[in-house]
């Protein structure tokens, strides 16, 4: 008997004739995840992909915990695969699954048979399970529509696979099918889960941090590397980009009105961030924007920021309360760094009294204070870059 890990792709068979595209990234990003625990081969057929280790040493509990965070998978198990003769499916089904019935009151059996020149059909193959795991462990009772553990028996082309129940995958879209964006990521909650659920939709990250020194100090950076490091746990690799922005806060503080200072400096952060996303190959730009949250993030603000902007700007929390945010937040274990007292450059010189309704007019008149190009252009030329991995 040797055991495998079996993968449902959910939303991938939805496709067409480029799914094995999509089946194709995803496999790469499950080999790139799994490559520090050994070789695996990998094997599709009718949308569930087979992963089988090549060496017996292989940590199959730490593969289904990598596992479960990669984007495009809907649901895994470890199954046993075994030769296709019925008397060493059934022995198998007893033994492979001991643990899990002997704590179990109910179970059921589902059978799923792909080659047709099996002898038994599904239903035989069920009620003949059934009636041997009963014989077996007889404390064990039937419940088809709430059982404790599902026995489940495939029947495919080269083995027949035995396993439990199955176990909820990370869902949506394999990472890099979907492109390539830029996340402005700080320290606080939101970004990081903005990014984390355009990496969902199949998004591949490069973030951009913006640094204030001495007004934000190493601490915060790392704070962000830390949040990142969470992130890429589901997304893969994150580029980020680390920006001097001091230069800038200090020059809009001295030269524009206070009331819309986080106005403009969102807008210059848009401008620095269009040149690093060009730089990616980046097509778009991700923020943990959400309408209302902050005298930043009405309407009219957000107007004024994404009127720098040449690309699309994705807000994945736009419509989110702050709750909603931060049980993902939490889902993700990135809550509590987001909350570690670590000023970020967002915080800096704050208005007092921040206009909440400001016109684009109002706020371009404002930036003709000072020549803040050439100021965009060297902040982005000294941007720092770093590769930030799984934590």
């Amino acid at each position: 008997m040797k055991e495998v890990i079996l993968i449902k792709n959910g939303e991938l068979a939805l496709k067409g004739l480029n799914r094995r595209t999509f089946e194709d990234i995803l496999i790469k990003n499950m080999k790139h995840r799994l490559s520090s625990l050994g070789k695996f081969t990998f094997t599709v057929a009718q949308s569930t992909i087979v992963a089988e280790p090549e060496s017996e040493d292989i940590d199959l509990y730490e593969a289904c915990e990598r596992i479960s965070r990669v984007f495009g998978i809907a649901a895994f198990s470890r199954a046993a695969a075994v030769e296709k003769n019925f008397q060493t499916i059934l022995k198998t089904a007893g033994e492979y699954l001991a643990d899990e019935l002997n704590g179990a009151s109910t179970f059921k059996v589902e059978a799923k048979r792909s080659d047709k020149k099996f002898p038994l059909q599904s239903p035989e193959i069920c009620r003949e399970t059934g009636g041997y795991l009963l014989g077996r462990f007889p404390h064990l009772s039937v419940d088809v529509h709430n059982p404790d553990v599902t026995v489940n028996v495939e029947i495919r082309d080269e083995y027949a696979f035995i396993h439990g129940s199955q176990i909820k995958g990370a869902g949506g879209m394999p990472v890099g099918s979907s492109g390539k964006a830029c996340l402005l990521i700080s320290g606080g909650i939101d970004s990081p889960v903005a990014g984390y659920m355009m990496a969902k939709r199949g998004l591949e990250l490069v973030a951009v941090h913006f640094a204030s020194p001495p007004y934000t100090s190493e601490r915060a950076e790392q704070k962000v590397h830390s949040l990142l490091g969470q992130v890429a746990k589901y997304s893969g690799r994150i580029g980020l980009w680390v920006v001097p922005f001091t230069d800038i806060q200090e020059k809009i503080k001295d030269n524009c009105p206070e009331d819309i200072f986080t106005v403009i400096m969102r807008r210059m952060m848009m401008r620095v961030a269009q040149i690093i996303a060009a730089r990616e190959n980046a097509g778009a730009l991700i923020t943990g924007e959400s309408v209302g949250q902050v005298a930043s993030q009405t309407l009219h603000a957000m107007i004024c920021t994404e009127a720098v902007c040449d690309m699309p700007v994705f807000r994945p929390l736009i419509g989110m309360d702050k709750d909603e945010v931060i049980a993902i937040s939490r889902k993700i274990d990135t809550f509590d760094i987001s909350v570690l007292p670590y000023e970020d450059c967002c915080t800096v010189f704050t208005p007092k009294h921040p206009k909440t309704r400001p016109s684009v007019g109002y706020v371009e008149d404002a930036e003709k204070a000072f020549d803040f190009e050439p100021m965009v252009l060297e902040a982005a030329e000294k941007a720092r870059f770093i590769n930030i991995y799984a934590k």
